[in-house]
């Protein structure tokens, strides 16, 4: 009585099986048909296309490294400053010269470390994916930023290097000078024109035809730059000018460029909202991520670079609110984003929990700068 249902059932899964082999066929025969090409093939041409394979496995595998391993990712790495033991601003000096100005010695600019430090993660510590040659070349032609794979990094690095951006320009056009009308520190002014280079250049490149300075050289020499700015303010040879108006331009900045990036993730969230299946959306959190990560730490070096203004206009409240919305963001690092609805009940969204934490920090930037302009 049950064999007609027993056959019509072994009947269902052998096709199932016959399909499954045929699509695992056609995934295998380009390498099958290479695989009996290769070996009709003399000896020096198998050879030059082995090494060319070896070589290939070789920078895949150094990609997959590069984009999955984030070394010496830690959000709490402002506390390793110990900023707060320091009890001097910026450029203020700490010990008289002793009839020489070599033996003077000055507060250096935690805003400049920090910025300095975190360039040096994004292209030393780690490699700087957006410049690496697979990451151009894409999937198969596909953009890496529109697959769910191996971009994570790249996009964080990004979403640092945005803050560095912003910091450094700020560094040379007011904080490291008197006033506008005083001289451009040269040292700012060659780590802000580095780090202005685009994210994307190669050894190589087509246009312009050519061989190319990559990205991770600018960066590296902005590092140094900004270090030597750092060496020359603790010596006093060089200045930072720790006013409150500076402070809140400053802040006004910072509050600017995280609100542009808030408008992008209510953007997608509320147009794109396709739940796992949202390939752009990790894209957008990571960059986000990266752009608080990089202010946590440049606030706290701000906290430092401005310590009289701080006690002066009683800011240390609203300091730290501040820093506990960048820790809460911070906290928040899903194996996968999910971009579902604001209204779902199923698929989490990400995006608009970021965005809310992103909103909340730029407030409490308001809140600061509201005060520093009574």
């Amino acid at each position: 009585m049950l064999d007609p249902i027993v056959n019509f059932f072994t009947w269902i899964f052998q096709w199932i099986g016959r399909g499954i082999g045929v699509v695992i066929g056609v995934i295998l025969w380009p390498f099958l048909w290479a695989g009996r090409w290769y070996t009709q093939r003399g000896w020096i041409l198998k050879a030059v296309l082995g090494l060319a394979l070896l070589v290939l496995i070789g920078l895949y595998a150094n990609f997959f490294y590069a984009t999955q391993w984030w070394n010496n990712f830690n959000p709490s790495y402002p506390n390793t400053y110990t900023f707060e033991k320091r009890n001097i601003s910026a450029g203020e000096q700490t010990t008289a010269g002793a009839g020489t100005d070599t033996a003077r010695t000055c507060g250096n600019s935690g805003i400049a470390q920090v910025a300095a430090d975190l360039t040096d993660f994004n292209v030393n510590q780690n490699a700087w994916i957006s410049s690496m040659i697979l990451y151009k070349l894409g999937l198969f032609g596909i953009d890496w930023d529109h697959t769910p794979w191996m971009d994570n990094k790249a996009s964080f690095q990004r979403g640092i290097n945005q803050a560095v951006r912003r910091t450094a320009t700020e560094l040379a056009d007011n904080l490291g000078r008197v006033r506008t009308t005083s001289q451009i520190d040269a040292d700012l002014q060659d780590a802000r024109g580095n780090l202005q280079f685009d994210e994307e250049t190669w050894y190589f490149g087509i246009s312009p035809f050519g061989p190319k300075t990559p990205t991770p050289s600018y960066y590296r020499d902005a590092v140094r730059k900004l270090r030597a700015f750092n060496a020359r303010l603790a010596t006093c040879q060089a200045t930072f000018d720790a006013r409150a108006d500076n402070l809140k331009q400053y802040i006004d900045r910072i509050a600017s460029d995280i609100g542009s990036t808030s408008a992008i993730l209510k953007e997608r969230a509320e147009n794109h909202n396709n739940g796992w299946f949202d390939f752009r959306a990790d894209d957008r959190y990571w960059f986000a991520y990266g752009q608080l990560y990089a202010y946590y730490g440049l606030m706290k070096g701000a906290q430092a670079d401005f310590e009289d203004v701080i006690k002066e206009k009683h800011l240390q409240n609203l300091w730290d609110t501040m820093d506990a919305q960048f820790v809460s963001a911070l906290r928040i690092q899903p194996f996968i984003i999910a971009n579902g609805r604001e209204d779902g009940w199923l698929l989490p969204t990400h995006l608009t929990t970021m965005g809310f934490y992103v909103l909340r920090v730029r407030s409490n930037m308001v809140e600061i700068s509201n005060v520093l302009t009574q």
